[in-house]
């Protein structure tokens, strides 16, 4: 610490050059990232959709199995030659896009209809690739529609790709307004803590280098691996809120010291301005900036245990978390120290604003006194903080998670209110496709397996919510179903060729639903699909968009034991080591646990449950968290639940080195850090609401989970829970075994 302290000061101008290149060298990555990021459920390697999909692409030569749904609204109706000529010249033009290889027109008088009976409104489906290629076509559908959209014939676009694309789009516009609503609020904010126009500038100046590079490596990162969209919401959010906290601590130990270290008397000013500067910049590194990196060591810890899981796009949050942490300490202990050291006395100027409970140093007397209380009542604080949270956490326990679809986005959007018409007109289920594969074990088709195919096929359309079967045992809705012609040999002609793999050793099923399945509604639908195939004797496998969504799902939440083992371990050796007690680390363990129990209770009250949704601007409808949610919440919040933990912590131990009464070091602990761990607290509360008015309901529920948890352990936790507890415990606070203490590393923090 020592080196680089004296590095940054006495080269100051060298080191905020380098971090002026690489911020402009990283702005050009940086503005290409949110457009390289994934939305939605990602193709998983080694699954049985996996296996469908490879199936259909090897076996039965289908490459553009995604559809694209557009909903038309013709006045007149297409029950008009006016109408019916204006329908066919956009199918014409809808033909000719590149990347679109099929077609299927609206039918009115099926089971399954893509037309009202007026003529009104009608449903084109649209084959596009499946994986390479969709985006860029998809785009090009919508530039299409946008040239031809008029009042006599308006046209919307959703479908399955449609839907994922706008998550992509939405979550990346989310957290650029997310970031121009926070900034000035947070500079509002910081005046009145610092009082002077460039201390505010100081912290956003970090918030914004950390982020812009670590957006840059993120581009980087999609180069070699799937990352998801919520990975720029995560760097965002440490990004600002951690590295604003970071130089908050920074900022106040610097004007401290500016105030405790004595001018030197040398021949000139200048000089004396500069070597003062620097000796108080290099006192903020060696403590400060000590405090700093292990604080940010926990946030670290916290977001690499989502790199243990061999889930990809779980461990390119991970590892995108990481990036944003460390950039974020590096900042704050090498730019910010050099801006000290250039600055000097003018981090004070102007001065704008003067409140004095917000600026003065030394100990409040309002939260010294409250932590007497506090602490003269300590089973009250414990009980009574630990039961608002565990009740807090009673709606955690009947999560459901998986992929939301169009229902993660808010109303308002395209996909998702095209969907509505959509299930108006009977043709959900087309987006919640079950593909079956049945296995003939090598064996080619003939004749004589007839009856079973089609007993396996009656039996499948006889479940309850099935709206058609595609086979080769048609009926005049199945092939509605289909978008065929009901009419002709072709129609039929082209299911029995999609029936049958070119080898005819694999049969082909398509199943479709009477209506577009949630994703708390898929395990039912799939079990009784599986249960009808068990009995069919056949050997097969399942696939579609529905199953592949489960089993993402289930990837993703199999993951958070393993995170959650990791964290807790990697946690507990580090306050080990700095706290030199075993009782410590167990105790932040256990409070950091329930905070983020408390607030992943609260999302699923609001999310899954509708509590309060409309208030807080979340649909009523979505009926599930983002099976990414439990993982990276967990994650995000522990990290940063731990910042706070170290401030408060790091102030009782110092006093009771000091002092050796761990009574009187709690009160004066929580008196000395209770004002800077509320102005932090409030920092990251603007960073973390700025996202729950979003339209992506995923990213507006990881804004809300966060900004619960800044408020319970900022208030409840540290302020009630902490110090009832530090008390109750007492001297077995600083318990280690001493042949323990012989071999552990020493460190020291101060802030």
């Amino acid at each position: 610490m020592q080196a680089l302290a004296r590095v940054v000061t006495r080269h100051p101008w060298a080191v905020l050059l380098v971090w002026a290149l690489a911020a402009l060298l990283s702005i050009p990555f940086a503005a290409r990232a949110p457009g390289a990021l994934s939305a939605g459920p990602s193709t998983l390697t080694d699954t049985e959709s996996a296996r469908v999909t490879t199936l259909l692409r090897e076996e039965f030569g289908e490459q553009d199995t995604n559809t694209v749904l557009l909903l038309t609204r013709s006045e007149p109706p297409l029950t008009t030659p006016q109408g019916q000529a204006a329908y066919d010249a956009f199918v014409t033009g809808l033909e000719a896009v590149p990347g679109v290889t099929r077609v299927v027109r609206a039918q009115a008088g099926s089971t399954l209809s893509t037309r009202t009976a007026d003529g009104v409104q009608a449903l084109t489906l649209a084959q596009i690739p499946l994986l390479d290629g969709a985006t860029e076509t998809l785009d090009r559908v919508r530039a299409y529609v946008k040239t031809v959209d008029r009042p006599a014939l308006d046209i919307r676009v959703t479908g399955g790709q449609a839907i994922a694309d706008d998550f992509t789009h939405y979550a990346e516009a989310d957290t650029k307004r997310s970031e121009l609503t926070a900034l000035p609020l947070i500079a509002l904010l910081l005046v009145v803590v610092f009082g002077a126009l460039v201390a505010t500038g100081l912290p956003l100046v970090v918030g914004v280098l950390s982020i812009t590079v670590a957006m840059a490596g993120l581009y980087g990162l999609t180069r070699v691996t799937e990352v998801s969209t919520f990975a720029q919401s995560v760097i965002t959010m440490l990004g600002l809120g951690a590295g604003i906290d970071y130089a908050l601590l920074m900022v106040n130990r610097f004007r401290e010291e500016l105030k405790a270290i004595p001018a030197t008397t040398e021949r000139s000013a200048a000089p004396r301005s500069q070597e003062h500067s620097a000796a108080a910049a290099a006192r903020t590194v060696l403590t400060a900036g000590r405090s700093v990196i292990f604080s940010g060591s926990t946030v670290a810890i916290a977001m690499a245990g989502l790199i243990v899981p061999p889930v990809e796009v779980i461990r390119s949050l991970g590892i995108g978390g990481v990036l944003a942490v460390l950039l974020t300490v590096l900042a704050s202990v090498t730019a910010l120290p050099a801006l000290f050291t250039i600055l000097g006395e003018r981090i004070n100027s102007p001065r704008v604003v003067k409140i004095g409970w917000a600026q003065r140093g030394g100990a409040s007397a309002g939260w010294t006194a409250f932590a007497r209380r506090v602490t003269a009542r300590p089973w009250i604080g414990l009980l009574g903080g630990a039961g608002v949270l565990l009740l807090l956490s009673l709606p955690a326990f009947g999560m459901r998670t998986g992929y939301a679809g169009a229902w993660g986005l808010t109303p308002g959007l395209e996909s998702r209110d095209a969907l509505a018409d959509v299930r108006t007109l009977g043709a959900g289920g087309l987006l919640s496709q079950f593909e079956v594969i049945l296995d003939l074990k090598g064996e080619r088709y003939t004749p004589n397996q007839r009856a079973q195919f089609q007993s396996t096929v009656d039996s499948l359309r006889g479940l309850p919510g099935v709206k058609g079967v595609l086979s080769p045992f048609v009926t005049p809705a199945d092939l509605a179903s289909a978008g065929g012609n009901t009419e002709g040999i072709a129609a039929l002609s082209t299911l029995t060729r999609r029936s049958f793999s070119q080898g005819r050793t694999y049969l082909r099923v398509t199943v479709i639903p009477d209506d577009t399945l949630k994703a708390e509604q898929i395990p039912a639908f799939e079990a009784r699909l599986r249960a009808a195939l068990d009995a069919s004797g056949y050997t097969y496998a399942l696939g579609g968009a529905p199953i592949g969504g489960q089993e993402w799902s289930r990837a993703i939440t199999g993951t958070l034991p393993t995170v959650i083992v990791a964290v807790f371990a990697g946690t507990f050796l580090l306050l080990m080591v700095a706290f030199r007690s075993i009782l410590i680390p167990l105790k932040s363990i256990v409070m950091n646990a329930l905070t983020v129990g408390a607030a992943v209770g609260v999302v699923t009250l609001v999310v899954q449950d509708g509590f309060l949704a409309s208030f807080l601007g979340f649909p009523q409808d979505v009926g599930v968290l983002d099976a990414t949610l439990p993982v990276l919440l967990f994650a995000v919040m522990f990290g940063l639940s731990m910042d706070y933990e170290i401030f408060l912590l790091s102030r009782v131990q110092e006093e009771y080195l000091r002092t050796g009464d761990n009574d009187e070091a709690i009160v004066q602990a929580v008196g000395h850090t209770a004002r800077i761990i509320t102005s932090a607290a409030i920092i990251m509360l603007i960073v973390f609401v700025a996202f729950i008015f979003g339209r992506v309901v995923a990213s507006m529920s990881i804004g809300l989970g966060l900004a619960v948890a800044v408020v319970l352990d900022a208030t409840l936790v540290r302020l009630i829970l902490v110090p009832s507890f530090l008390k109750l415990a007492g001297k077995w606070n600083w318990w280690l075994p001493k042949w323990m203490d012989r071999r552990l590393p020493h460190v020291v923090l101060e802030h």
